[in-house]
């Protein structure tokens, strides 16, 4: 999961949060046993530990060891009192074409509580500004202020970050500008002369630099392993099959996704068949799902499928009988190839 060197020869930068000593290795994963289990293979530098081949970048592994060990019991469990808060706002991103791990950034913000209130005035789990919030849409005021709400706040926060990754291009960057303004990423960028994170983070204020680190450290308690928001987009290039990196190349008009519908779906489906039913030609559908069949046909078989909302109402009306063509057009497919293999086999004896 985290590449091919071990821990113990790493030499890694100290975490920014107020120095602390440096755990042995076996005192770290003696915590990470009796706290909470599983967490020992996520040091240990077999990239198989990994279903997405997601590295962690090694000037982050002090940071998130510790962050883990402090945090991993409380957030553990948050799994579990948290899953209705996260399953409404998986759906709310999902709309918008974002990554679902984003939601760990409500968790970073406020530990999800909707009625968190920062020392600068940000509020709700997202902890939007009232100007911030304004211009998204919300209402703010004494009497009612919409960021106190799951529903409304995440979708407000969805536009945000959805705005944002236009912007920069990077999901790192997105946090960091998320958490302190798009100025000052703009102003490390330009410092640093580069626009990799792991460059340029000494260029950031201190709190935008460790809140991108918790954002990771989060993510790994959750999901166990990293992924497309955890990597900068040279690394996500590098790392990450085609199961995560179409989110790179899906380019739509805001107004094609402000009337863009997605659902996430899993299964034997087949692009032909669904760009059949849904009437669209397979150039347009591409356009909005790319690399769709080599995502469906790769272990990690799940895809956030977006389509006009018009279509997406075609989908779900004809879905069984697409899945099923799909299957078909798939067997036949195999049995051409299976057909092909042998012939050529015989050819050669001859």
């Amino acid at each position: 999961m985290l590449g091919v060197l071990c821990i113990g020869s790493l030499s890694v930068i100290q975490a920014d949060n107020g120095a602390k000593g440096k755990k042995s290795t076996s005192t770290l994963h003696e915590g990470i046993d009796t706290t909470y289990a599983g967490f020992r293979d996520l040091f240990i530098s077999t990239s198989s530990n990994s279903t997405n081949g997601a590295r962690l970048n090694p000037r982050a592994i002090n940071f998130v060891q510790d962050y883990i060990v402090k945090n991993g019991k409380e957030l553990q469990e948050m799994k579990d009192w948290g899953r209705p808060y996260f399953n409404l706002i998986d759906g709310i991103l999902i709309q918008y074409g974002l990554p679902r791990e984003l939601k760990y950034l409500a968790v970073i913000e406020s530990n999800l509580k909707p009625t968190s209130i920062s020392w600068a005035g940000a509020v709700g789990p997202w902890q939007l500004m009232p100007g911030t919030a304004r211009i998204l849409g919300l209402r703010v005021s004494r009497k009612h202020d919409e960021r106190t709400s799951y529903y409304k706040s995440t979708h407000a926060a969805a536009k945000y970050l959805r705005d944002l990754y236009d912007e920069l291009g990077d999901w790192l960057l997105v946090i960091a500008a998320y958490n302190g303004g798009t100025a000052h990423v703009y102003n490390a960028i330009k410092k640093s002369h580069s626009r990799d994170f792991w460059d340029l983070q000494y260029y950031l204020p201190a709190e935008s630099r460790n809140h991108v680190k918790k954002f990771i450290g989060t993510h790994y308690i959750f999901e166990g392993q990293g992924g497309v928001t955890t990597l900068t987009k040279d690394e996500a290039t590098q790392q990450l099959s085609g199961s995560a990196m179409y989110v790179f190349t899906r380019k739509l008009s805001k107004n094609e996704l402000a009337n863009a519908k997605t659902i996430s779906i899993s299964g034997k489906y087949h692009s032909l068949i669904i760009a059949k039913y849904v009437l669209m030609d397979i150039a347009e559908f591409s356009r909005y799902n790319p690399d769709f069949d080599k995502v469906m046909a790769s272990s990690n078989n799940t895809y956030d499928l977006q389509l006009p909302q018009e279509k997406m109402d075609l989908f779900a009306a004809n879905k069984y009988q697409i899945l099923n063509e799909s299957v078909q057009l798939l067997l036949n497919e195999d049995a051409a190839d299976t057909s092909q293999k042998t012939f050529g086999e015989v050819a050669k004896k001859r």
